[in-house]
C-alpha cells in the first residue's frame, strides 16, 4: 500500500515538474513574440505557481480524507488506539501488581 502511495506522489511530482517546464516554455515563446513583457510573464509564473501549489494542497487534502476513511473502513489500529491500549495495559499491571 505504501509503495503504490509512493507512486501516485512520484507520478504526480512528476507531472507538476514537466508541467512547470512546459508552462515556462509556452511564457517564453510569448515574451519572445512580444505577447507579454517580461515584467507580466513573471508575474504570470508567480500566478501559476501560486494556483498549482493551492491545487496541490487541495488534493493532498482529498488524499489524507481518503486515507483515514480507507484505514477506518479497514479497521486497522491507529497510532492513538495502540498508545490508549499501552497505557490500559499499564494501570492494569500496576493494580495487578499492587493486590500481590
Amino acid at each position: 500500500m505504501r509503495d503504490t502511495l509512493r507512486k501516485g506522489m512520484a507520478l504526480g511530482l512528476g507531472l507538476a515538474a514537466t508541467s512547470k517546464e512546459q508552462a515556462e516554455k509556452m511564457i517564453d515563446e510569448l515574451v519572445k513574440k512580444g505577447e507579454l513583457t517580461k515584467q507580466e510573464s513573471s508575474q504570470f509564473i508567480e500566478d501559476l505557481s501560486k494556483k498549482g501549489e493551492e491545487s496541490q494542497k487541495a488534493i493532498d487534502e482529498k488524499v489524507q480524507k481518503k486515507f483515514t476513511q480507507l484505514m477506518s473502513d479497514l479497521k486497522v489500529a491507529t497510532k492513538e488506539d495502540v498508545t490508549a491500549l499501552e497505557r490500559r495495559i499499564q494501570q492494569l499491571e500496576d493494580q495487578l501488581n499492587k493486590t500481590e
